[in-house]
């Protein structure tokens, strides 16, 4: 099997990562030349990796095509590329729904869109898949996690929650800057900003099938510090601000 990524920006290289260092069987990943930094470091670091001349090669060369392109480059690249009816094409591009992509293939190829988040580097990280589809689930539960929406109207949920994640690492960030701030060490401040949270994550998810109000509850006192800091952020609206912001996002991606 050959894999070609139209797009060589951050998920792409994250996702290229985390299949050249799992178990799935593949002969080649073939990438694009749009950034030519990026390729040029998974082709040195992986040596299944090649560099394609055009996007064109890519699809005839390969029987997935992931397509990792912003937007707007992807509805003036994509119809200009001519597809094979036995491919499967995994799109990773927010804004551009199923419908849209059936006719930009044109041929009755499997379409299936996918939300991979940068921790697929590492083999971790959920991977929302629509339509359901049960190769390209299997593909993705050996560097990730599947979940499966059989609705795309619904799978835009969590292309907006998606779009938290750069704000997660800004609140990691200011937690950070404030240790920084009061004498400690870059690096020590970030080793035990991102380990705390990374292990309360991980709690969490060892622990799923409980209700994440259990977590609020059972981690904070009546009158504790924890108990102070989550209620003085619900009274400044942080909460409130952070649903807005997300039922913002999910508004742009229901326009689209």
């Amino acid at each position: 099997m050959k894999l070609g990524f139209i797009g060589t920006g951050n998920i792409t290289s994250a996702v290229v990562t985390g299949i050249c260092k799992s178990k799935i069987s593949f002969q080649k990943i073939i990438v694009s030349p749009r950034n030519r930094n990026i390729a040029q470091k998974l082709k040195k670091r992986f040596r299944k990796v090649i560099i394609a001349k055009t996007n064109q090669e890519i699809v005839d060369k390969c029987d997935w095509i992931f397509l990792g392109v912003l937007p707007e480059v992807g509805e003036k690249i994509l119809p200009k590329l001519n597809y094979r009816s036995n491919q499967t094409i995994v799109s990773f591009i927010s804004t551009i729904r199923y419908s849209q992509l059936k006719k930009i293939v044109k041929k009755k190829a499997k379409v299936v869109r996918a939300i991979p988040m940068p921790p697929i580097s590492l083999g971790k990280g959920p991977v929302a898949i629509f339509p359901p589809d049960k190769k390209v689930k299997n593909f993705f539960n050996k560097i990730g996690t599947t979940i499966e929406i059989r609705s795309e109207k619904l799978s835009n949920n969590f292309w907006a929650v998606s779009g938290t994640m750069a704000s997660f690492y800004e609140l990691l960030k200011v937690l950070s800057d404030w240790l920084v701030r009061k004498g400690l060490k870059r690096i020590h401040a970030q080793q035990y900003i991102t380990f705390l949270y990374s292990a309360l994550a991980e709690l969490a998810a060892t622990e799923s099938k409980k209700n994440l109000k259990h977590f609020v509850s059972e981690s904070q006192t009546p009158g504790g510090l924890n108990w102070q800091g989550v209620n003085e952020l619900r009274k400044s609206g942080y909460y409130k601000s952070l649903e807005k912001s997300i039922n913002n996002i999910l508004k742009r991606l229901n326009k689209k």
